[in-house]
């Protein structure tokens, strides 16, 4: 009796499921698009047509068909085919399919596809519980994943398992597909009498972004809101189809790989100094529902990265942002990041700042961390000068220009040079300083006053003046046992 009420439940679900359920293609040759890999002498629709198949992970984005591909593949190859969720399903739900493919396999000897839906969704601990049994043929393996599953798949199971990448459907491969619909009387909507104008029909396949799903679905709301005419033909128009699909279908997940794709073309455009790019992958992120105080997050560590001291001002425009989104709230802070972007897109570039601190990162990281040399450790106490704390140490402020030479890195790396500033906006007078005071001191300027080679010029008072208050700041800390900084 169940499987009687089983059958009633699914005749009765064939004929009330939205119309993409019921369109889906039954055979390879009614399959549109994807001819790259399941097209006539491809690999794969050869190892499908020789019944060889290997466990697979169809990996692409929604509405492309990997769910009606993997049926149409069961359904070639002659396997049971068993759908399983990985929103829905356990650790539980994978034994039970395991344990009934074995009896399958041992009684009748038929073999079993499991078909895991999502499976970027399934934890470590749920992916391992399949693992061996796809390994000895137990089960042949479909994974459907929207994300990338090079990070979203265990390496132990992408290893037992062939990728194949489905891509967005064309506009032709769409068109086909809603003139089947249109006219099929069986499954589709051919005795509705359905006719779509050419404006309708170009603005259905512009909402639906590749995704035949949301094409189809739309196209059978749109259809049933149409009102009838007198010969009772139902037209759908343009104004008809946007108030059906209500808005784009969105490539967009904020947590998952498309996310990272456009946020890294949001970047590349803006250190391309290409805005009009900037401002389209900015407004991409925006209005898909992306936080605007993630993507002000990025644009502020850009301002550093990548525009750096050839625009120091770009950094407090970008804060000045960042206190805009804040004060402003969505949406009316766009403006000020459509401004931000704007100015980081057209600022002079460096990333000498960034690559500068990476080098003196990996220093601190791959070498002998050495003492701080004596003349610039701090002397509060008398103890510590006894010790040469601070002996020696130059007060730049005290020569000419402010200019003096002495050491300032740990004796392993003496001359080590971090920083060279490019010849790009700001930082070309940045290196133009740099370079007047290497001539200065390499000519003896900057030189101490007690020197004997020393240029003469009148000791500054300042300097016997900061004498004096450090000798008394110093002996009334040290009493109360205080550190001072240098």
């Amino acid at each position: 009796m169940n499987d009687l009420f089983d059958l009633q439940r699914e005749r009765v679900l064939a004929s009330r499921a939205p119309l993409a359920t019921r369109m889906r293609p039954r055979t390879l040759d009614e399959f549109v698009g994807q001819g790259a890999i399941v097209g006539p002498g491809t690999l794969l629709r050869r190892i499908i047509e020789a019944d060889r198949l290997p466990s697979l992970i169809l990996w692409g984005p929604p509405g492309t068909g990997k769910t009606t591909l993997a049926r149409i593949i069961a359904s070639t190859t002659k396997s049971h085919f068993v759908p399983l969720s990985a929103v829905s399903a356990g650790v539980a739900d994978l034994r039970a399919a395991v344990k009934e493919a074995k009896d399958r396999l041992g009684m009748h000897g038929a073999r079993t596809i499991l078909f895991i839906d999502e499976v970027h969704r399934f934890n470590k601990a749920q992916q391992d519980a399949i693992l061996p049994h796809v390994e000895d043929g137990t089960v042949t393996l479909i994974g459907a994943t929207t994300e990338n599953p090079s990070f979203e798949v265990n390496s132990a199971l992408l290893s037992r398992a062939r990728v194949f990448v489905l891509q967005p459907l064309r506009d032709e491969d769409l068109a086909r597909l809603i003139a089947r619909a249109l006219t099929d009387r069986e499954r589709g909507l051919g005795a509705e009498g359905a006719r779509l104008t050419d404006d309708a029909l170009a603005v259905l396949i512009n909402f639906a972004n590749g995704d035949a799903r949301f094409a189809l679905n739309t196209l059978e709301l749109a259809v049933a809101a149409a009102p009838p005419a007198a010969a009772g033909e139902r037209t759908v128009d343009a104004a008809l189809v946007a108030e059906a699909a209500q808005r784009r279908a969105a490539l967009y997940d904020k947590a998952g790989e498309s996310h990272y794709d456009t946020i890294s073309a949001l970047h590349k455009s803006l250190r391309d100094s290409d805005p009009d790019g900037a401002l389209y992958w900015l407004a991409r992120m925006l209005e898909s529902g992306e936080d605007p105080l993630y993507v002000t997050r990025r644009l502020v560590r850009f301002a550093s990265e990548d525009v750096g001291l050839a625009d120091p001002q770009a950094l407090v425009v970008a804060m000045a942002a960042q206190g805009a989104v804040h004060f402003l709230g969505w949406p009316e802070a766009n403006t000020a990041l459509a401004q931000l972007a704007l100015y980081l897109a057209t600022a002079p570039k460096s990333n000498a700042a960034y690559t500068a601190y990476a080098a003196a990162r990996e220093d601190v990281e791959k070498t002998r961390n050495d003492p701080v040399p004596l003349h610039l450790r701090n002397a509060p106490t008398g103890l510590m000068k006894g010790l040469g704390y601070g002996e020696g140490y130059r007060y730049a402020h005290d020569y000419e220009d402010a200019a003096v030479a002495q050491d300032h890195l740990p004796e392993n790396l003496k001359g080590r040079r971090y920083y060279t500033p490019t010849g790009r906006g700001f930082e070309a007078e940045i290196a133009g300083r740099m370079r007047a005071l290497a001539e200065k001191l390499a000519a003896g300027g900057g030189a101490d006053q007690s020197d004997p080679e020393a240029p003469e010029w009148e000791p500054s008072r300042r300097k016997k003046a900061r004498e004096e208050r450090e000798r008394a700041t110093g002996e009334a800390r040290e009493a109360n046992g205080e550190e001072t900084d240098g």
